[in-house]
């Protein structure tokens, strides 16, 4: 009887995922965006800071569920 796989050792790691740059660019353009609502909302709004820091973190949050529920909906379709 002979097995004709390679033996896995459990020196190595899984390869894992690469990000593309297409996600970096978009994760950028939402840090970015956070931070201007911040900036507008401190400054011209004139709302004060920890208003605006409140209101940048909720938008943040709602941002990484989108992420999370689009990400599981990915993965759920392999």
């Amino acid at each position: 009887m002979s097995v004709d796989q390679e033996a896995a050792t459990d020196d190595e790691p899984p390869p894992a995922d690469e990000v593309s740059t297409a996600t970096l660019v978009g994760y950028a353009a939402a840090a970015l965006a956070l931070v201007g609502w911040f900036l507008f909302g401190w400054l011209v709004q004139r709302q004060g800071f920890v208003a605006s820091v409140g209101e940048t973190a909720g938008a943040a949050f709602a941002l990484l569920l989108a992420v999370s529920v689009i990400g599981t909906v990915r993965r759920s379709r392999r």
